[in-house]
């Protein structure tokens, strides 16, 4: 697999004034990558409307998203686009006013959409029409005990600190789940009381492949689960899989398993924030670190075996990565 696609967004370039995580990016952004040339194709560049963004320098990127098919489903922090591949015409579009800081968007086995609104410590089912269906507070408090239904969400720059930031939300033997950031774990939301304790740090994804679902962890770890089980198997520190540990790999968060041994993992390059303890993961006294890239992992050796770096693609921050070949012959074979 040779082609992949990246998700995520172009930072917003300001010498005049320290930018805040909120208003990171100008333009989400997704790419065509091919890993071997090394090279790319832009498929998707998008600026939110701005009756969805707050008013100030908004961030406006793609955050993590699904492919099911020939569909892809991304969010940008107040948005859920839906898009035909390969060739990324936008079939569907959600925007709700308890949209804040979206992370996640994937389809339910009803037709539905569940998105993690990690604004609010929340996660929505909804319908391709923006019906809500049913809400879940991932903390055992009614969300709207601290937060307004009156409230236009979308308006609002920030709403952090967050007591969990549920990041992304997936499906395992159809019931619905969402790991927590604050948390590090992930909760069963149709099934209260189910749990898998990432421990290890503070986690993002939940990508099922095999028999396992794969987590990274900020700190650049993978993290495999069990999927029968629900309990942590095997965890790769990738940080132990360059020449160099003490250099600072980035905020690991996207997968893409190639199989059991080979997984391509992003890290965004870390950039100062006022929530310092978003980054007490950070060895005191580590200064070198890596722009935004891809590496590709030999989780057998414990070798990282390649690097592609991603900002003169233009993703300066990256969400998701998923396999492209499929739609890329299928846009070929259309194109010829």
């Amino acid at each position: 697999m040779s082609q992949i696609y990246v998700v995520g967004g172009h930072v917003r370039q300001n010498v005049f004034r320290k930018l805040e995580e909120w208003q990171s990016c100008d333009l989400g952004r997704i790419v065509c990558l091919d890993t071997k040339k090394k090279q790319s194709r832009a498929c998707v560049e998008y600026v939110s409307p701005p009756e969805v963004c707050p008013e100030d320098t908004p961030a406006i990127l793609f955050k993590s998203g699904y492919v099911d098919g020939k569909t892809l489903y991304a969010c940008t922090s107040t948005e859920v686009l839906i898009y035909e591949l390969p060739s990324f015409r936008r079939t569907a579009y959600v925007s709700l006013p308890c949209f804040n800081d979206v992370h996640h968007v994937c389809p339910t086995g009803s037709g539905t959409l569940a998105v993690a609104v990690t604004g609010l410590d929340l996660v929505v089912e909804v319908t391709l029409n923006g019906e809500v269906v049913r809400e879940w507070g991932v903390l055992e408090e009614d969300p709207w005990s601290r937060f307004s239904r009156e409230i236009d969400y979308r308006k609002m720059p920030t709403t952090k600190p967050h007591r969990s930031h549920p990041n992304h939300v997936f499906q395992l033997g159809g019931e619905l789940w969402v790991t927590r950031f604050v948390q590090r774990d992930a909760i069963c939301l149709t099934k209260p009381g189910n749990r898998i304790d990432v421990a290890i740090e503070r986690p993002h994804d939940g990508y099922l492949f095999g028999d396992s679902i794969y987590f990274t962890t900020v700190n650049g770890h993978v993290v495999l689960a069990d999927q029968k089980t629900l309990k942590v198997k095997k965890a790769f520190d990738l940080n132990q899989m360059h020449p160099d540990s003490t250099q600072v790999l980035g905020w690991c968060r996207g997968l893409l398993p190639l199989d059991e041994r080979f997984v391509w993992v992003g890290f965004t390059r870390v950039r100062p924030t006022k929530l310092v303890e978003n980054l007490a993961w950070i060895k005191t006294g580590t200064t070198r670190h890596k722009t935004s890239h891809l590496g590709l992992y030999d989780l057998e050796r414990g070798k990282c075996v390649d690097e592609i770096p991603l900002e003169p693609h233009g993703i300066g921050v990256v969400f998701s990565l998923f396999p492209a070949a499929a739609q890329e012959l299928h846009r070929f074979l259309r194109m010829h």
